[in-house]
């Protein structure tokens, strides 16, 4: 609004001259009239054909890129922190001379916040240019750009003409996660109290090789596939046939008032994200159960779609539940079957956690508890108050399995030690 007020008081301040020059011409006479006015005509001419610059027509391509290269144009993928390099491609039809385009980009966000992003570049013969930029760090989201702004003024910057293009591809940002060697709480789940319910699906590596799997820190040398090895350059393991493992379900507590802050939800999405990671590394059948303004169940499966299912869940979920974690596990008890690997991911401690366990390990489960611990130490549990990590004592000390950590860093030494 106020560029088109702007723009209509300039010509008709254009307008107010034009009139002084040619009554000038009329009254005045001679040359030096007749030549202001010829030079206004011109500057008029040069003016009113800056509409027809072809900037109004405009296209363009959008390229997207990230740190480890290039990213396909079917999915467009990358994890939490990352930096999104994007490569602009424009050309403007048209011959009218065009001394600079200006273009503005905006990415947006699925909560609908966005980044702006402006740059320019002087088009060449062809009438063609291209920008570059970098995005910030990237917080877990789906995200899309919307259209590009272009817009060039005149050698005297009177005049805006402004076009714009769509060349958009929504892309992912997936959550962080960190790689797990090791989880000796799946074995010692199986051999639980309720290993009768899935002894049959116990976990074991078979000596017959299904394939080749890229090299995790730690492997032995005896899985190293060197042929793989010296072909690709890069290090490769052997991977091997595994039995079944039993049917493991991963719960996300959505409660909102449970979180001290989204960080702290983050934290929760990713260590659910890097454990369904493992379980799909290691081919288990892997469920999820995630509860908050609507009830989301996935049932175990351990296919690649699943896979890709359970990632796109957590791209989009939010803390938006209204249920405290022991009222949602009863009213989610159909989703939980008996004999599975139930593992909870929450920031509730207390009688709230207790209850939890032991309800699950009423129901026939072999339940464990990843406790998200928040800047807080005092925490309810019936009418005392426990402080530190008393509570968490408390399970331990009666058979559960219960870990508390305050960062995504501290999942893998949790697991794979197998200590709080």
């Amino acid at each position: 609004m106020l560029t088109a007020k702007a723009t209509m008081f300039r010509w008709r301040m254009f307008g107010i001259i034009y009139i002084g020059a040619l009554l000038f011409l009329l009254f005045q006479g001679g040359k030096t009239s007749l030549m202001l006015f010829c030079i206004l005509n011109v500057l008029l001419l040069y003016l009113v054909m800056g509409r027809w610059s072809g900037i109004g027509n405009v296209t363009g391509m959008r390229r997207l890129s990230n740190a480890a290269g290039g990213v396909s144009q079917s999915e467009h993928t990358l994890s939490a922190g990352a930096r999104m390099e994007v490569h602009i491609s424009i050309r403007v039809p048209g011959v009218w001379p065009i001394p600079y385009i200006l273009v503005r980009d905006r990415l947006v966000r699925q909560n609908g916040s966005s980044v702006p992003f402006e740059a320019s570049f002087v088009p060449s013969y062809r009438r063609a240019g291209e920008i570059t930029y970098t995005t910030p760090p990237l917080e877990r989201g789906v995200y899309q750009f919307a259209p590009t702004e272009c817009s060039t003024r005149d050698i005297f910057g009177l005049f805006e003409h402004v076009g714009s293009f769509e060349s958009s591809v929504p892309f992912s940002v997936y959550p962080r996660m960190v790689s797990i060697r090791q989880w000796r709480q799946l074995k010692l789940g199986v051999k639980g109290p309720y290993s009768t319910s899935s002894s049959r699906l116990s976990a074991k590596e078979t000596t017959q090789i299904n394939g080749v799997r890229e090299y995790i820190y730690g492997d032995r040398l005896s899985r190293i596939h060197w042929n793989a090895t010296a072909r690709t350059g890069q290090w490769k393991s052997k991977e091997f046939e595994r039995e079944s493992l039993p049917r493991t379900v991963f719960v996300l507590d959505r409660y909102s008032g449970s979180y001290e802050n989204q960080e702290q939800f983050e934290t929760g999405v990713s260590v659910i994200a890097s454990l369904l990671e493992f379980g799909f590394r290691r081919a288990t059948a892997v469920g999820l159960v995630s509860a908050g303004e609507s009830v989301d169940s996935f049932a175990p499966q351990s296919s690649s779609d699943h896979r890709l299912m359970l990632m796109n869940h957590l791209v989009k979920v939010q803390p938006d539940g209204t249920t405290p974690l022991y009222r949602m596990l009863r009213q989610s008890s159909s989703l939980i079957p008996a004999g599975s690997f139930v593992v909870i991911v929450s920031p509730q401690g207390g009688e709230e956690a207790v209850r939890s366990m032991e309800w699950l390990k009423r129901k026939g489960t072999v339940p464990v508890l990843i406790h998200l611990k928040g800047t807080s130490n005092v925490v309810g549990i019936g009418d005392s108050l426990v402080k530190g990590a008393d509570w968490l004592r408390l399970l331990q000390r009666s058979g559960y399995s219960a870990h508390s950590l305050g960062a995504l860093q501290e999942l893998p030494g949790v697991l794979e030690g197998g200590t709080a």
